[in-house]
C-alpha cells in the first residue's frame, strides 16, 4: 500500500491526515496517510527506513528549515526561501532518493488573490520560521512590501512592542505565521495593537484549527477582514499531490 505522511510536533492541529484519507476514498485509492510526530528532527531517517512504502512527505512547525540537510535534493525556489514543506521520495532499486519543495508560496499567493483582490497593501510578516519565508518570498512576488516582526529584533526586523500607530495604519496586510492560536491553545495570540486596526486592514492567519482564532476574532471586533489558512492548505496540498506523483 502506497503511504504518504506528514511530519511535525505536535500533530493534534493538523487537518492533512483527514484531507488525504477523503482524497483517497474518492479516488479509490489503495493508500494511506499517517502522522509521524516526532520530538526530534533525527527520527526523520528512522521514519524513511521503516516505512518502505513511503511515497511522499508534508512537513510543518517545526521541520521546515531542521529537515533540509537530509535531503538528496532541493527545488531551486525552496532553496531560495530557505524552507522545505513537501517531499517527494522516489526509489530505485535499494536507493531513496528525497527531493525537498516548498508548496506553501503557491497556495498563499493563491489564497492572498482571492482575499485581496487587486490592492496591494503594505504586509506586517508575524514570526520568522520557516513558513515565513515562504510567505515572503509570495509576498515580494506580487509586489507587496513588507516587515518581519519578532519578539527578538536584529537587523531590519521589527519588535512587537515597535508597532505604533504609524506602522499599524501604514501596513495594513498582517500575516500571522506563529503556531500562536492554533488548537489546543486557542487562548493565545500575537501581541500586536489590536485597536490600531480597522475596516482598512486584512488579517491572515496561516492557522486553520480553530478557524477563527483569537488573532482573526480580535481582528474583526475592529472591523478588519479575516482569513485563515484553510484555503491555503487545500491549495498546497493539491500541489504536494502533483509533486508526489510527477516523473
Amino acid at each position: 500500500m502506497n503511504t504518504y505522511g506528514i511530519i511535525g510536533y505536535p500533530l493534534t492541529h493538523s487537518f492533512s491526515k483527514k484531507y488525504f484519507t477523503d482524497k483517497f476514498k474518492k479516488l479509490q485509492l489503495d493508500a494511506q496517510f499517517l502522522n509521524f510526530e516526532i520530538p526530534s528532527v533525527n527520527d526523520f531517517v528512522k521514519i524513511i527506513k521503516i516505512e518502505k512504502n513511503l511515497k511522499g512527505l508534508c512537513i510543518t512547525i517545526p521541520y521546515k528549515e531542521k529537515v533540509i540537510p537530509f535531503l538528496d535534493e532541493i527545488d531551486p525556489l525552496a532553496k531560495k526561501i530557505g524552507a522545505v514543506n513537501s517531499i517527494q521520495i522516489r526509489h530505485d532499486g535499494n536507493q531513496i532518493k528525497l527531493k525537498g519543495y516548498n508548496t506553501d508560496i503557491f497556495g498563499f499567493m493563491e489564497s492572498l488573490k482571492d482575499f485581496i483582490g487587486d490592492k496591494r497593501p503594505k504586509a506586517l510578516i508575524l514570526g520568522t520560521g520557516g513558513a515565513s519565508k515562504a510567505i515572503a518570498a509570495g509576498l515580494a512576488e506580487l509586489g507587496i512590501a513588507y516587515r518581519f516582526v519578532s519578539r527578538v529584533g536584529k537587523n531590519d526586523i521589527l519588535t512587537y512592542d515597535m508597532l505604533n500607530a504609524e506602522l499599524i495604519s501604514t501596513h495594513q496586510l498582517i500575516v500571522n505565521c506563529t503556531p500562536l492560536g492554533t488548537f489546543p491553545k486557542e487562548e493565545t495570540c500575537p501581541d500586536i495593537p489590536y485597536h490600531l486596526l480597522g475596516s482598512d486592514h486584512y488579517l491572515y492567519d496561516l492557522v486553520y484549527n480553530p478557524a477563527a482564532t483569537l488573532f482573526l476574532k480580535k481582528g474583526a471586533e475592529q472591523d478588519a477582514k479575516t482569513h485563515n489558512g484553510l484555503n491555503m492548505l487545500h491549495l498546497q496540498a493539491e500541489k504536494n499531490w502533483e509533486i508526489w506523483h510527477k516523473e
